[in-house]
């Protein structure tokens, strides 16, 4: 049975009073109404300030939600959630000032290790012409070591596409592992890269043993472009969300569309990742399915709704694996929650303090995250934190956590790659050529030499042939994105 703390979605205790509830309603209205705040996540927080405040204040279900709360109370929350703020104090000035928060979410350790939920997993690849030979036979080896490695209550299927779909291992129990080897050996590559059919037949097949207590999963492995049937493929991920079925996406080489798969396993809170060689597809495609099997909490969602006098302008995640969200598109898919590393998020804000006074503490706005914990019985684990500065004319010196400075230095590198090549769309190559050499300079610095050398490179041939390569491109976006999971590492 689904179960939230109302008492926290208000920000009261359970004791509170009538009045109290109130005057609690009162100015979460003031915070997060529609008439005063036209932010997506203070639309989806409100309406559930709403049903929290319906629901504590009809004595009859008041008394009825206590008594299931308390016998809730033996189960502890499960999940921490830290903040950590670039500056406390803002000054009252008529100009916007920045504000980062890293928001840290991880699973107690004896919670993260008591889910063990089966996978649903579909694998959906890509057998066009393009995949022949070495891509192809490593895209099998990499199969065939996840079936090794699923549990007897896995369930796996496999769809090969490229002009149609075929399932060529329906949903089932890797009970024979030797047969279903033999199937994923009959693979044979040909014909053009359909993505749509691929994935509809992979959603069918997850479909039949679609059920809450798995984590439903879907992987897409492709080394092309899917031509006519994109947005397609963009509603089929909007329908996998609203069913709890996730997605990731693995390019392999450099003639896929990155964009487009983003965008596919962003609908549904997965992941997407480059595969520069043929060989590297089993570590990837093997980490991902780990991270899957170790899930403490799947259907997770972010909702960040910042005050009227706020404007949040990026979310990205940067751990475990970098991710730039949406802020239109609440609440915020998230996915699996890894119950061995949690997740981490960079929120950055404008703040407009120029009506406040000094001594004011300034709402900033509310994170809340909330998810399914796997083998519970559909129990929702839900964390709420207010975000507040203080208003001072004071000048105050503040030095923001380290761990924080870390993520923002290795985020400046990973924008730094985009706006290059915003730059070079807009056909500006002035500007794209040095964002790209002050992206190596950077790099450079930071010890990432391989990558600095590639961001050199591409500065040179931009400047010469007015084109980013794609592989450039590619090698730069998926490489100081995955600086993100050296956070902490002694070597920076």
């Amino acid at each position: 049975m689904e179960f939230v703390d109302l008492y926290a979605i208000l920000g009261v205790s359970p004791d509170a009073t009538t009045d109290e509830l109130r005057q609690a309603y009162r100015l979460a209205a003031r915070r997060f109404h529609p008439d005063v705040n036209h932010s997506p996540g203070a639309s989806v927080t409100f309406k559930d300030i709403n049903e929290a405040y319906e629901q504590l204040t009809t004595p009859g279900r008041r008394l009825e939600y206590d008594r299931l709360r308390e016998d809730r109370s033996a189960v502890m929350p499960g999940i921490l959630l830290e903040t950590l703020y670039s500056r406390h104090y803002v000054k009252p000035l008529a100009e916007p000032q920045l504000l980062y928060v890293l928001v840290k979410i991880q699973p107690l350790l004896e919670m993260s290790l008591s889910s063990d939920a089966p996978l649903n997993l579909a694998l959906v690849v890509d057998r066009s012409t393009s995949m022949k030979g070495a891509r192809l036979q490593h895209v099998k080896n990499a199969v065939h070591r996840i079936i090794d490695e699923c549990d007897e209550q896995d369930v796996i299927s496999l769809v090969t596409f490229s002009d149609n779909a075929e399932v060529l291992i329906s949903a089932q129990h890797t009970t024979d592992a030797r047969g279903l080897k033999s199937q994923v050996n009959s693979i044979q590559a040909d014909g053009a890269t359909a993505i749509y059919s691929g994935l509809q037949a992979g959603m069918d097949q997850i479909e039949r043993n679609r059920h809450s207590r798995y984590v439903n999963h879907i992987v897409l492995i492709t080394d092309g472009r899917t031509y006519g049937d994109e947005e397609e493929c963009l509603r089929l991920a909007s329908e996998a969300h609203s069913l709890g079925i996730g997605i990731s996406g693995m390019g392999i080489g450099e003639d896929w569309n990155d964009r487009f798969l983003d965008q596919l396993a962003q609908r549904t809170g997965g992941d997407s990742a480059y595969i520069s060689s043929a060989e590297a597809v089993s570590r990837f495609l093997g980490e991902r399915i780990r991270s899957l099997a170790t899930a403490y909490a799947e259907r997770t969602n972010l909702v960040v709704a910042a005050s009227p006098s706020v404007s949040l302008e990026s979310v990205i995640r940067t751990a475990p694996r970098a991710t730039t969200f949406d802020v239109e598109d609440q609440p915020i898919a998230l996915g699996s929650l890894d119950g061995s590393v949690g997740a981490n998020f960079v929120l950055q804000f404008h703040i407009d303090a120029s009506n406040a006074k000094p001594g004011d503490e300034l709402f900033v706005g509310r994170v809340d995250i909330n998810g399914e914990v796997l083998g519970s019985g559909n129990r929702i684990e839900r964390v709420i934190d207010d975000l507040f500065v203080e208003v001072t004319t004071e000048n105050v010196s503040e030095e923001p956590p380290p761990e924080l400075l870390d993520a923002l230095s290795r985020l400046a590198l990973y924008r730094l790659q985009d706006r290059a090549r915003e730059a070079m769309e807009e056909g500006d190559v002035a500007e794209a050529t040095r964002k790209l050499e002050y992206l190596a300079t950077r790099l450079f610095e930071s010890g990432q030499e391989g990558l600095a050398q590639t961001a050199l490179f591409e500065a040179q041939t931009v400047s010469k042939t007015r084109h980013i390569s794609d592989q450039g491109a590619k090698q730069l976006k998926y490489g100081t994105r995955a600086l993100f999971s050296l956070l902490g590492d002694d070597d920076g």
